[in-house]
Parts: C-alpha cells; structure tokens; sequence
C-alpha cells in the first residue's frame, strides 16, 4: 500500500463565535491510500483546541506506516488492536487513517462501510445545525431559514460574557422557529453556580439538552450538576476517550462522541457498548469539516439519540458530496466505501 497527504483550505460561509472562540476558516489534510490501483480517502481537520495544525497532522499521518502490511483488510485489523499507530498518536490522525482504510476496504468488497460495521439499512439521520453567537436578528433569521428548508434540530451556541444575551438568543430562536428542537452548548462556559441557575430558565424555553455546560477537568462536578438538573446534560470535553465514557455513564443524559476525538469509527463503537443500558445515550457531533471528514459518523448515525454532522453545512464550498444535509437530513451512501467523491481530485 501507498500514502500520500495533502493540505487544503476550508472556508466558513460565515464566521462561527463560540464562547471561547471565533473560526473564519479551517485547514484540511486529506490522506489518500492506495492498494492496486483503488483508492480511499481520510480527513484530519486542524483544532486548535486540541493543538493540531496542518503541518502536524500531515507529519503525523504521513509517518504512520502503511507499507508493511499486505492489504488495508490487514492495517484496518491492526488498527483496531491499537497495533497501527504508536501509542500518543492524537485521535484525529488514527480516525483519518482508519477513514481511508475504511473507505478503501469498502470499495474493494463492494460494499459501503456502515454494512461492514454489520447494518444493513443505510442509515438516515435528523441533523442539528448551528448557530453561534451572533446578533438577535441575525439569529431569529437564521432559524427562520432553517426550519423552512426542513432542519428539525437547532443547536444554540452559548457562553457570551452577558448570561441574558443568551436567554434572549434561544427566545427569539424558539418564536422564529416555534416547531424546532433546540440544543445548547456553552461550551464550558458557565461557573457552576451560573449553570445552576441558568438551567431551569432553559427548560422553560423548551431547551431539549445541554452540552459540556461547566470547564472540562472535573467530571464529577459535571455529573453532580447532571443529577439536579431540569435540562438533560450532554458530556463533550469531558468525555474523550472509553475511560471518560465509562466514568461518566449513567451519571449524565449523554456523551457526544466525535470521531476527532475519541480516535474514528471502531473506538465510537466501543464507547457506544460502554454506554448500552446505562441510561446515559449517545449523540454524534463532529468538528467543521468537509462531507470527507463527516462521512464516517454519518456511517453510525442510526446509533444515537442525538446527531450533530453539519460540519460541512458551516462551509462556503464543501469540495466533497455524498452525504446531503442541507433539508436537514444527513444519509449515508449505499455507495462502495464512504460514498463520497471530491471533484477537485477528478
């Protein structure tokens, strides 16, 4: 097998304000494999957050060594005994690494990859889409606009310096788009006392969830404000790996599991047992990214509560199609391997 990587600049249609943050435009580096003569591609997106830039995640994906095995069928079983990539390699690269394979065994067997991962109805999954910390109007028409190409999930970002910008944001949200689910995320924003009182006027509006309401680094903290709470609670910054997964299950209302972080398709799958029967589900969330990069969670998609795949719905131009989206709906392909093609690579 061969490799190669290459950079490519992903553009906002806007820009995105978080409460910690405010993103124009993201780097991609899309790996390509290549096993007699077919081809499968893997997107790892530049964070910030978890330190990665471009030149990074290329180094890194460029020396994971393909080579020494005979077919992807023999480096995908590796990866999935932690036996192809060293130990420390961020998550965002094996989850890249284990997409090219994924894609490329796909096409090889003629099938496309949620029927390797055993489900047999491709599966269609009620998207949430963004809206950030903007103005009141802005996001009144955006909601407006949502809803009427069909999305049936808002996602609210929080965590402006005014808690009362907030409230007003999901107010004027929840009377442009009356019909629509609305989920919230500060992320980690909120003092607990601010969590504390905030939470119950979020539950009168309607709020369905709430994501990583308080700063990483104490799960506990984070599960206790779960248990009184009137709004269920959803872990994200404090639940990376299966070991925060399973220290936090049945302890808050969800995990979001990103492919980025928690290391691609199979390590989603392992968190996704940890979690059966707990009582606390799954969401699926995802950084910005092209529809490369959201492909393999749409692959799972039939396997949560929550999906949040719009990362390649923030873009001015997503280079790659195959998984839709903009009615609000994300669908796996019944294509060969992920289903999706780029015609910047035609």
């Amino acid at each position: 097998m061969k490799a190669c990587s290459r950079t490519v600049r992903l553009e906002l249609a806007e820009p995105l304000r978080i409460s910690r943050s405010t993103m124009t435009a993201r780097d991609a580096v899309w790996l390509t494999v290549e096993h007699e003569g077919a081809l499968g591609y893997g997107e790892a997106v530049s964070s910030t957050y978890y330190g990665l830039d471009s030149g990074t995640l290329r180094r890194l994906l460029d020396g994971v060594d393909l080579g020494r095995f005979a077919d992807p069928e023999g480096a995908l079983e590796a990866l999935r005994e932690g036996e192809l990539t060293p130990p420390g390699t961020p998550a965002a690269v094996t989850a890249a690494v284990e997409a090219a394979l994924l894609d490329l065994v796909g096409k090889r067997a003629g099938a496309p990859v949620h029927r390797l991962l055993g489900t047999a109805v491709t599966p269609v999954a009620a998207t949430a889409r963004t809206i950030g910390i903007t103005s009141l109007t802005h996001a009144a028409a955006e909601a407006r606009g949502l809803a009427a190409r069909g999305f049936g999930i808002i996602k609210v970002k929080a965590g402006a310096p005014d808690p009362e910008e907030d409230i007003e944001r999901v107010r004027v949200i929840r009377d442009a788009a009356p019909g629509v689910r609305l989920l919230l995320d500060p992320n980690g924003a909120w003092t607990r006392a601010r969590a504390a009182a905030l939470l119950p006027r979020y539950a009168a509006l309607g709020v369905e969830a709430v994501e990583q309401p308080i700063a990483p680094g104490d799960p506990d903290a984070l599960a206790a404000l779960a248990a009184r709470s009137p709004v269920p609670v959803i872990a994200d910054e404090d639940a990376v790996s299966l070991d925060d997964a399973r220290r936090l299950a049945g302890r808050v209302h969800g995990v979001n599991v990103k492919l980025a972080k928690c290391g691609g398709v199979h390590a989603a799958l392992r968190i996704a047992d940890a979690l059966r029967g707990s009582g606390t589900e799954l969401m699926l969330g995802c950084l910005t990214a092209s529809s490369l990069g959201i492909a393999p969670a749409v692959h799972l998609a039939d396997r949560a509560r929550w999906a949040d795949l719009d990362g390649h719905l923030l873009l001015a131009r997503d280079p790659w199609t195959g998984i839709g989206g903009t009615d609000g709906l994300v669908r796996a392909s019944g294509r060969p391997g992920l289903g999706v093609t780029c015609e910047d690579l035609a």
